[in-house]
């Protein structure tokens, strides 16, 4: 009987999936070991690529939905339905991300979470009883308002008119209709995945942290601090929820805040959600070794990227497993990594040259180290 391999890397950003990189480690491990069982556990954090991740690791489906982008404009936005049939997996920056706004076109106070909102309406009226929403990468600052305008409520001002999209208008906000809200979101239990802790206003908060690279000038930052804060006393007026200053409703401009004064709603680190969903403590049990990495690894890994993660979940089953991380680039203090249940860690890129061209041979240099590896195991 072969040994048995569990290969649970994230993406190497720009280069390969997770499943694409699960796949150079099978072959690389397989040229060393031919009867080696190598067990594939495609991973993300919770970030970009944990739609994919998901996907892969479940045998589910991805979809497309036209929806609003940040700027009002129309997008199309993939997200992912798990094996089960019953779990949907969104990345809000599918439809409401950075990425749609430039230097000349983003600007938080208008920007919205609107698009959101309507994947999560589209996955209900498919019957998905639940959801995990990755909530990084976001152009938007409107404490999730958008989100909810696309689910039925309605925020209006003291004339009872429906406010402009965007945060801001939110210092005008003064009653949250609720009369029209979609049957059966309450129903829909949403796994928030942020590993993100700020609260929503303040120094901490949405709007001076990441405002400015969303394009807030530092008058901007005030008002969007001073507005979100606005709306949060009337979510706790009116709704009876106080968001202000739970850990992560900062996150994503608000839209933590949102999430959990709107929706059913809690919040977990995308890591945790991500070993859960994909089953990797059991799939460990048998396992003699665990591969895992991603593009770039150093002593910020130990702070809940994937690698971590992994590492943990793996000496946690069994601690003489050995757990090997391979990289694409490896930073500073990454030593501090061999206390957290690493035991080796290795660079994958063979000598100097263009970043391009690393990038396109990620599949060839993974099996090559990958190779070396299990022929020191061997």
């Amino acid at each position: 009987m072969g040994k048995v391999f569990v290969l649970a890397p994230d993406s190497f950003k720009e280069s390969m999936t997770a499943k694409e990189v699960c796949e150079a480690m099978e072959i690389g491990i397989k040229r060393a070991i031919p009867d080696a069982e190598c067990i594939h556990v495609p991973m993300a954090d919770g970030g970009e690529g944990t739609v994919q991740s998901l996907i892969d690791a479940t045998g589910g489906t991805l979809e497309k939905k036209e929806v609003t982008g940040p700027l009002g404009t129309k997008v199309v936005a993939g997200y992912g339905i798990l094996g089960d049939g019953k779990t949907a997996v969104i990345e809000m920056a599918a439809a409401s991300g950075i990425h749609f706004v430039t230097k000349e076109t983003k600007n938080p106070l208008i920007t919205t979470t609107y698009g959101t909102g309507e994947l999560i309406k589209d996955c209900i009226e498919q019957g998905i009883t639940d959801i995990i929403l990755g909530i990084g990468g976001s152009a938007t600052n409107d404490g999730g308002t958008g989100m909810a305008a696309a689910l039925g409520y309605k925020f209006l001002d003291e004339d009872g008119k429906e406010l402009k999209l965007g945060g801001g208008f939110l210092d005008r906000l003064a009653t949250i209709d609720t009369s029209n809200v979609i049957p059966g979101l309450r129903d829909v239990h949403i796994l928030v995945a942020s590993d993100v802790t700020n609260p929503l206003c303040g120094e901490h908060g949405a709007s001076r942290v990441f405002g400015p690279q969303k394009g807030a000038t530092p008058e901007m930052v005030e008002i969007l601090d001073n507005n979100l804060r606005h709306y949060a006393q009337v979510v706790k007026d009116q709704l009876g929820i106080d968001v202000l200053n739970v850990p992560g409703a900062g996150a994503a401009g608000g839209l933590g805040a949102g999430l959990l004064a709107f929706t059913n709603a809690t919040m977990k680190k995308g890591i945790e959600i991500v070993i859960e969903y994909t089953n990797l403590k059991e799939k460990l049990r048998h396992a003699d070794y665990c591969f895992t990495g991603e593009g770039g690894i150093d002593f910020q890994t130990k702070f809940g990227k994937t690698p971590y993660g992994v590492a943990k979940v793996a000496k946690s089953v069994n601690p003489n497993m050995k757990v090997i991380a391979l990289a694409g680039y490896i930073g500073k203090d990454v030593e501090v990594l061999y206390e957290e249940g690493f035991d080796a860690i290795f660079g994958i890129v063979p000598g100097a040259a263009e970043l391009s061209t690393l990038l396109k041979q990620g599949s060839e240099n993974v099996a090559r180290t990958a190779e070396s590896v299990a022929r020191l195991l061997r």
